[in-house]
């Protein structure tokens, strides 16, 4: 990993990821988890102040160990346990099968290399009547749109940790073996190759 990669993408991503629509969607969002959350992709935490006193526990998945420095900065004031695992979401996750009542992924599906094999250890871990909540960016539906996607997305990952632009995250979610049982897309304030919106819970099929 180069100094770059390490050292200074964590701070920016960190600093992009706090934009107000982001906070408005996390707000409207991530109180809806209930009981030990596996969040993958916790990053730098910012999800952290939205969750209520309906969790009891967090474990935070995220490989790198800057970012998680700060997670475990925004953790000392929420109140409820924060485990965290140092770790890609592809690996395997050391938590028993059907363990998590909810598992959460915002803005991570579009980085992993291979998200479906993430989903998969997401879809291990939650219990058979959890849900898996999601805000992700990817594929907008129309095409002007969906081509710059195409165009933008080999430079985009390079400069962005990986982040791919034109996944279709609901078929994503689908073909991993999950139902989704609530979708809701659209657009966020921004440049629309970048901020096509999927947002919704699904549970194992």
């Amino acid at each position: 990993m180069g100094f770059y990669a390490k050292h200074v993408l964590p701070h920016l991503l960190d600093l992009a990821m706090r934009n107000e629509e982001q906070a408005r969607l996390r707000a409207e969002w991530i109180p809806r988890a209930r009981g030990d959350v596996l969040e993958v992709g916790i990053g730098s935490g910012l999800n952290l102040p939205f969750y209520t006193r309906e969790v009891r526990r967090i474990y935070g998945v995220d490989p790198s160990l800057e970012l998680q420095r700060m997670a475990r900065k925004r953790a000392e004031s929420v109140p409820f346990e924060v485990e965290f695992f140092a770790q890609s979401a592809e690996a395997s996750i050391p938590l028993a099968d059907s363990s998590t009542d909810t598992a959460v992924v915002t803005w991570s599906l579009c980085s992993m290399a291979n998200a479906s094999q993430a989903l998969l250890e997401m879809q291990r871990i939650l219990k058979p009547e959890g849900r898996l909540l999601f805000l992700e960016h990817g594929c907008a539906p129309d095409s002007n749109v969906a081509a710059w996607q195409d165009r933008i997305t080999p430079v985009w990952r390079h400069i962005a940790g990986g982040c791919t632009l034109n996944r279709k995250m609901d078929e994503l979610i689908a073909q991993a073996g999950f139902r989704i049982t609530e979708l809701t897309t659209g657009y966020m304030r921004g440049p629309r190759p970048m901020t096509f919106m999927y947002k919704g819970f699904a549970q194992r099929a």
